[in-house]
């Protein structure tokens, strides 16, 4: 996408759908313009202050008509989100309202925004670096608290001000490499190479804590996938309700009521856990419900975890044994349910078909085992390792990818520098893991990354 900064964009910055107040979101050079041209102040005034809110109509530049009441607050530049003059519309939340005063917005001078273009506008204008506009998307999606911390100290700067010390670290290291380069005949000692090695193994010692720090990072930022799966009434959508702490799914006595997936989202110990309820499986002849068996293989070949449950007051089926075959090679555990009821099943039993540990008895309708049953959901999920003791944790798969190729690359440099190769050899090796660090805060992006980045964001953001 290219961007052209000196044009004025517009756009809804609220969600979309009836709220008491929406808000238009105008950034650029026209910003202020397009602000006289359509806001009449219920007091008269000559001079709208930057960073205050003020009372009036907004008109169809058409037709003069009033289009509603607002509030408008204009904020001048480089105090703003953006870094360019911005003013925000106050208005109804109602979508016939947003959408004539955006339309009014648009004929008055200014653009339609793209998805994330308030954001890039803000990193084009040095107001953030990129790993802080991630963060801004981080931070509206997080699901938990734990989440909502680690967007926040990426948007904050920790991450930036972490990546810039091994930086400032490295830059140090490349000045004594091409000095000894340039000056290799002239009487200057530039630092030793047991020196040199000393800088850059501590550089690779820190990467890799940060690279450590990642599997948690995609946990809070991705979730963990569960899918719950089973024959016909065994208790999968009781499961999902009480998983959930409320009723979701459908629960019947009618096998092959669950026809979709049923996916929803909860907390265990502020890890976001994404549970998925699907359609029994059994041999079946009609299409539909055949459909939806086809798509539960599907879900589970994708999913962190399988809980197979079973009916612990019926005898093992064939069809269980399938679905237990069927998930052999995947991370799974198997649940009994219906623990309040007279057990036809034993642990031995479930041991044949899964020898690792015995099962889970629970109770999907009283509750019983639900508690451990998250326990041992959280202990796959973290794989038993702590949460992070740092201000800042590796959320992003490109970060976690650039930190890989920057200690691969000073690797590299650490051997050179050893055998006692030419200076230009290691020298080149770092500034490869300064481009790849570059590449995390912004500084040395191309465009077409900056296109995919942005793209995932709303628009009016």
């Amino acid at each position: 996408m290219i961007v052209f900064q000196e044009e004025t964009i517009a756009a809804i910055a609220t969600p979309p759908g009836v709220g008491g107040i929406g808000i238009i979101r105008v950034s650029g050079p026209e910003a202020e313009d397009i602000c006289r041209k359509l806001f009449r102040p219920r007091k008269s005034t000559t001079h709208l202050q930057s960073h205050h809110l003020y009372h009036g109509e907004i008109i169809s530049p058409r037709t003069d008509a009033v289009i509603d009441e607002v509030l408008v607050s204009v904020m001048r530049k480089p105090h703003t989100y953006t870094g360019d003059d911005t003013f925000e519309i106050n208005c109804h939340g109602g979508p016939l309202i947003l959408r004539d005063v955006l339309e009014a917005v648009v004929n008055a001078g200014a653009r339609l925004a793209g998805p994330g273009e308030f954001t890039r506008r803000a990193f084009l204008n040095n107001r953030i670096d990129l790993s802080q506009a991630e963060a801004v998307m981080d931070l509206i999606t997080a699901r938990t608290e734990r989440g909502r911390d680690m967007a926040l100290s990426h948007l904050r700067g920790g991450l930036s001000l972490k990546i810039r010390e091994i930086r400032d670290t490295l830059v140090d290291v490349l000045a004594h490499l091409e000095i000894a380069i340039d000056f290799t005949e002239e009487d200057i000692h530039p630092e030793s190479d047991e020196g040199l090695t000393r800088k850059i193994r501590a550089v690779a010692s820190d990467i890799r804590g940060m690279l450590a720090t990642y599997r948690e990072g995609k946990l809070h930022r991705e979730g963990f996938s569960v899918v719950i799966t089973g024959k016909p009434n065994v208790g999968k959508s009781s499961l999902l309700n009480r998983l959930l702490g409320q009723r979701r799914a459908i629960v019947t006595g009618t096998p092959g009521t669950t026809r979709d997936f049923i996916e929803e989202t909860v907390s265990i110990r502020g890890i976001p856990v994404v549970c998925t309820d699907t359609a029994g499986i059994r041999e079946c002849s009609e299409e539909v419900e055949r459909e939806g068996i086809d798509f539960v293989w599907q879900k589970v070949s994708s999913a962190d975890l399988v809980i197979i449950l079973l009916d612990g007051s019926s005898p093992l089926t064939g069809e269980d044994r399938d679905i237990v075959e069927g998930n052999r090679e995947r991370p799974a555990m198997v649940v009994c349910n219906k623990n309040d009821l007279p057990h036809a099943l034993t642990d031995e039993a479930c041991r044949v078909l899964r020898p690792e540990g015995a099962p889970l008895w629970i109770s999907a309708k009283f509750g019983e085992g639900i508690e451990e049953l998250k326990e041992r959901i959280y202990d796959v999920a973290t794989a038993g390792e702590q949460a992070a003791a740092s201000e800042w944790v590796v959320t992003n798969l490109r970060h976690k990818q650039a930190l890989e190729k920057a200690g691969e690359q000073l690797a590299k440099a650490e051997e050179g520098v050893e055998k006692g190769l030419s200076p230009e050899l290691p020298a080149f090796d770092v500034r490869e893991a300064l481009d790849a660090l570059g590449e995390i805060v912004g500084e040395t992006t191309n465009e077409e990354i900056l296109d995919r980045i942005f793209s995932e964001f709303c628009i009016g953001k």
